[in-house]
């Protein structure tokens, strides 16, 4: 049985850096995309970033381009987002997502299959 499990999330001020992990675990992928979503209170979740397989093709939402970095290491099945110059307003709960067959970047989330437990990231002004 596939489990993701993500770790890193915490409380920090405003301004500062967080780097959050994904483990993947039950199973080996061989490929595809993985990524990251939020969900902040009374809202829906959303596209954080995404990256493929092989590390060459990265997105971001355009509230975190430039602050957030995605990055893999598949030896290690795992994801990480660095959050940099962090804001109140990306106080949510972060989850990782993977799917090993979704190839590219940019696919929504609905396409996901495979899914972590959450990790809170709150941002105090």
């Amino acid at each position: 049985q596939v489990q993701l499990t993500e770790s890193g999330g915490g409380l920090v001020q405003a301004g500062g850096s967080l780097r959050l992990s994904c483990a993947i675990s039950g199973r080996t992928f061989s490929s595809g995309a993985m990524g990251w979503f939020r969900q902040a209170p009374g809202k829906g979740r959303e596209v954080v970033a995404q990256i493929n397989w092989s590390g060459t093709s990265t997105y971001y939402d355009y509230s975190v381009k430039g602050r957030f970095t995605i990055s893999r290491d598949n030896a290690r099945n795992t994801v990480y987002l660095q959050m940099n110059s962090l804001k109140p307003e990306d106080t949510a709960v972060y989850y990782c997502a993977a799917d090993p067959y979704i190839m590219d970047v940019g696919h929504t989330l609905n396409e996901y299959d495979y899914w972590g437990q959450g990790t809170q990231v709150t941002v105090s002004s």
